[in-house]
């Protein structure tokens, strides 16, 4: 029998940076949308069965977060951090479940991880993915790279002594969905602007990126500064990871190459929050933040695509509640909600490579969207009162 849905939203937000519509009718049939049409428009006549009035409510796509680690929760419990760093697997497992059930629960259908040391978010990929009752898709790099005796063993490791970056990538036996590297070092909560020198150097990172391409895989780079950042675009990454610091003339190259940005940015206000007040660690999270919204607000006159994550796992920053946060901060930048929604959306899915199931709300796309209360204005602040969530056409929340 044919699965067929009519659904009225009082708005609709389709994913695309258009402005939001009003009194739209959204028609699925088989987990496909067959259209999407003003309501207006719409001959009178008997209601389906399946429809559903939600003229009270806004409708938009999936919602992608680009940057997350599944092995660690938002805690900031120092003991308990630690521990999260060498669970063992079987114990793991659940602890990912719940945090994929959370981000769906906030309207999130795909996530990407950024790795964590024991490849525990690649694995529960492969063996419990995909999965009816956890319709949320999962991109991990396994475990990321990092130069020897560099920021990155909590997420990574590094190549061994004669052995090339390239190499690793190239001989690597992980069923990775992507590459993950690390190109700098953390940014500093005690020294305004500072950068650290980059972890590799240009012929490494392009033999690297070429590796992981030859292999049908994307590269995320972690890098912070202008020239770790630098080295990332012209090796030709696919993304750059927070950027904090990275300047006018990368956001340009990056604009010009297409290179796609996941800023983080709310990962210095989670810091400040956490700090003590007064304190310095707080005032240099807060200046961090500030530049980086600059940083935003130049990406945004220059075209960078912007792709938006969280770092959720990080201290402070939980899963599934940090991306309304993230695109609040967006918003402040100057992003209206539809640009804020596109980034978490139709940009997401690019970067991803899943356009087929999530990333617009329009005829002849999956029927991957989400239901919030209260017109456009009262978001991304109804995100965290979702609704009803549709994958594929089914309703899973």
């Amino acid at each position: 029998m044919e699965k067929l849905l009519r659904l009225t939203a009082g708005w609709l937000i389709d994913g695309t940076g258009s402005p939001p519509k009003r009194d739209m009718l959204v028609c699925v049939e088989n987990g496909t949308i067959v259209s999407v049409t003003s309501v207006c428009r719409v001959e009178p006549g008997p209601r389906e069965p399946s429809g559903a009035d939600l003229s009270r409510c806004t409708v938009l796509p999936g919602l992608v977060d680009c940057h997350v680690h599944l092995a660690m929760s938002g805690t900031d419990d120092a003991r308990l951090r630690r521990r999260q760093l060498c669970l063992p697997y079987h114990e793991a497992v659940p602890l990912i479940r719940e945090r994929l059930l959370t981000h769906l629960a906030c309207g999130i259908v795909a996530v990407r991880d950024g790795g964590d040391g024991a490849a525990h978010s690649l694995r529960y990929r492969i063996e419990h993915l995909p999965c009816p009752a956890l319709p949320v898709a999962l991109k991990s790099p396994g475990t990321a790279w990092h130069s020897p005796g560099r920021y990155g063993k909590l997420i990574g490791r590094a190549p061994g002594e004669g052995v090339s970056l390239a190499e690793c990538i190239s001989t690597s036996r992980e069923a990775a969905d992507h590459v993950k590297l690390v190109n700098s070092g953390l940014n500093s909560l005690h020294e305004f602007g500072r950068e650290t020198p980059p972890q590799f150097g240009c012929e490494e990172l392009a033999g690297a990126v070429a590796a992981a391409r030859k292999g049908g895989l994307k590269t995320m780079v972690h890098a912070n500064g202008k020239i770790p950042v630098r080295l990332a675009v012209e090796a030709g990454c696919d993304s750059i990871e927070h950027g904090f610091f990275m300047g006018l003339e990368n956001l340009a190259r990056m604009a010009d190459r297409q290179t796609f940005w996941v800023p983080t940015a709310f990962t210095m206000k989670a810091f400040a929050a956490q700090a003590l007040p007064r304190s310095r660690e707080a005032e240099i999270s807060r200046r961090n933040l500030d530049h980086q919204l600059e940083q935003l607000r130049l990406a945004r006159e220059l075209g960078v695509p912007v792709a938006s994550g969280t770092d959720a796992g990080g201290p402070g920053i939980h899963h599934g509640k940090a991306l309304a946060e993230e695109l609040k901060l967006f918003m402040e930048a100057g992003f209206s909600i539809q640009d804020a929604i596109r980034c978490a959306a139709l940009n997401g899915a690019r970067l991803l490579g899943i356009e087929s199931v999530v990333g617009e709300v329009k005829a002849g796309r999956a029927a991957t969207f989400l239901v919030v209360p209260g017109p456009p204005d009262a978001l991304p602040g109804s995100l965290r009162h979702v609704e009803r969530v549709y994958v594929l056409g089914t309703r899973v929340k």
